[in-house]
């Protein structure tokens, strides 16, 4: 089915896209200087690299949308940014462009599991998913959607991935109801996923 009236929110501006390309690239230097990184920072970067990488996400939400016969928004790469602000702030602040993804470490927990290592444990890493549409029955079928293609992913790379990261397949979804804002309404679903952590 066909949806009408979809508009992006995007300034259509050389700033839009450096503030966006800013936080998604912050971290990509060399091999070594990203190990270098904090655990957390690393740990949400490895999972936006499974998202952009050959843009991913994007051609998974095309994909799931051409087989359903819906048409929606896609997320770009440049879409998917490192950062734990609330959406009011990036609207203000960064003026990003909706649906995007936002995520950040929620937590890191040393079990110490591993006999030899300093750190050996897990740590949590938030997807926020946004979405947003004038019309509030957008907002509620696109989000699904989005979830749909990132899950796609994350089962996808259940394994190694590399500076002692390793994803075990796990991961936990929460959708919030739609409110007033954005382009008339927004939604977000929220999704955990743990990565086993394995450092001396």
């Amino acid at each position: 089915m066909a949806l009408a009236d979809i508009r992006t929110g995007k300034r259509s501006s050389s700033a839009e896209r450096s503030s966006a390309r800013l936080l998604h690239y912050a971290f990509e230097t060399s091999s070594t200087g990203l190990t270098m990184l904090p655990v957390t920072i690393l740990a949400a970067q490895k999972i936006s690299d499974l998202l952009t990488n050959a843009n991913a996400l994007q051609k998974q939400i095309s994909a799931i949308a051409a087989s359903c016969n819906v048409n929606l928004p896609l997320i770009t790469s440049t879409q998917v940014i490192l950062s734990s602000a609330n959406p009011k702030i990036d609207d203000l602040n960064l003026q990003l462009s909706y649906p995007r993804i936002c995520l950040y470490s929620g937590g890191l927990k040393n079990t110490l599991i591993e006999k030899f290592r300093s750190l050996s444990g897990t740590v949590s890493v938030v997807a926020e998913i946004w979405a947003s549409a004038n019309l509030v029955n957008q907002t509620d079928q696109w989000i699904h959607f989005y979830v749909e293609a990132m899950t796609n992913i994350l089962r996808q790379n259940i394994g190694d991935l590399g500076d002692g990261f390793s994803f075990s397949g796990v991961y936990d979804v929460q959708f919030e109801a739609p409110v007033a804002g954005g382009l008339g309404f927004v939604q977000s679903a929220k999704v955990t996923s743990s990565l086993d952590v394995s450092r001396n």
